[in-house]
């Protein structure tokens, strides 16, 4: 078995932040292991999934489609009449 890293294990080995890594968990695009409360990632599944990343294979986030003429909150309706 591989070995298992913490968040902050992860976190180090990316030189990247925990709240990222937590984003990635809760969206399902990082492998990961859920112990209970507790999150853990393979390190050959991540070296894996580096890998993967690296060759282009791994799916941009998806963004929802801006509304014209808003700037970015909730587009609200003027005048529908």
């Amino acid at each position: 078995m591989s070995d298992l890293l913490t968040v902050d294990d992860l976190a180090g080995m990316l030189s990247i932040g925990r709240d990222w890594i937590y984003a990635e968990v809760r969206a399902g695009r990082i492998p990961h292991v859920r112990l209970g409360r507790y999150v853990r990632f393979r390190r050959d599944a991540i070296e894996e999934w580096l890998l993967t990343a690296e060759r282009g294979r791994i799916a941009a986030p998806t963004k929802r489609p801006r509304v014209a003429g808003t700037t970015g909150g909730m587009a609200h309706e003027e005048n529908a009449s």
